[in-house]
């Protein structure tokens, strides 16, 4: 995608879409000139759809994707937080098998969405978020293509080989949640069921670099890096 905008190009709104039982509230941000266009799905972290996130879907938004970036609290009451207690409650209450339902609903939502061309759809997320970016392509043969940042890995790995497209996970090497040994074992899997894809290392970037509203973890030039190449990444296989 060679196009880029403005925000004053774009068009943001926030919608609404079912999923079992319930409805999911989401963010979505796309360019206001004509489509169908790739979509990208942001996956939050466990802070809730607050405005960092919001503001990585205008960034794509900016690229010329539809972007949506879902409420995966709006069966928990659309909680947002800065406290880490607080938050870690809210994910761990987060049941997966809960949260895929409504990424599933949300892929759905944009098979149907005007301007969306359903065959280029792809996921990223970040913390709680890659948790999830990686693991619904495991699980929804429409996602084309991954970008986890700092998710969890599966363990077993057995999920991956149900991977539906190609994944660029992006982790830093002093994260205190996820271990080296858990990005070994992603890297294992992706070999072992002849999987597409690639691992960034950022040595001495610690968990949520890419987090530009918190100074105490982000990275300037890592997440600069990171994000170059998740562009690049879904140019190439979102096409």
């Amino acid at each position: 995608m060679a196009e880029s905008f403005s925000d004053r190009d774009l068009k943001d709104t926030i919608v609404q879409y079912p999923s079992d039982g319930l409805t999911v509230r989401a963010y979505m941000v796309s360019p206001q000139a004509k489509g169908p266009r790739a979509a990208i799905i942001v996956v939050q972290e466990w802070w809730g759809l607050n405005e960092h996130i919001k503001d990585v879907a205008r960034r794509y938004a900016r690229e010329g994707y539809v972007t949506i970036a879902p409420d995966l609290y709006s069966r928990l009451g659309h909680k947002v937080t800065t406290d880490p207690n607080e938050a870690g409650k809210l994910m761990n209450t987060l049941k997966q098998e809960d949260g895929l339902k409504d990424l599933n609903a949300t892929v759905a939502y944009l098979k149907t969405a005007q301007g969306v061309d359903a065959t280029r759809i792809g996921v990223t997320g970040f913390c709680m978020g890659g948790s999830y970016a990686l693991m619904l392509p495991c699980v929804n043969p429409a996602i084309k293509a991954a970008v986890p940042f700092y998710g969890q890995v599966p363990n077993p790995d057995t999920p991956i080989k149900n991977l539906s497209g190609p994944v660029l996970y992006i982790y830093g090497e002093d994260d205190g949640w996820i271990t080296k040994a858990d990005v070994q074992r992603l890297a294992s899997g992706l070999k072992r069921y002849n999987k597409a894809g690639e691992i960034k290392t950022y040595p001495g970037a610690p968990h949520a670099f890419f987090n530009d509203t918190r100074k105490d973890v982000y990275k300037p030039t890592e997440a600069k890096d990171a994000w170059a190449r998740a562009l690049a990444f879904f140019k190439k296989h979102l096409v």
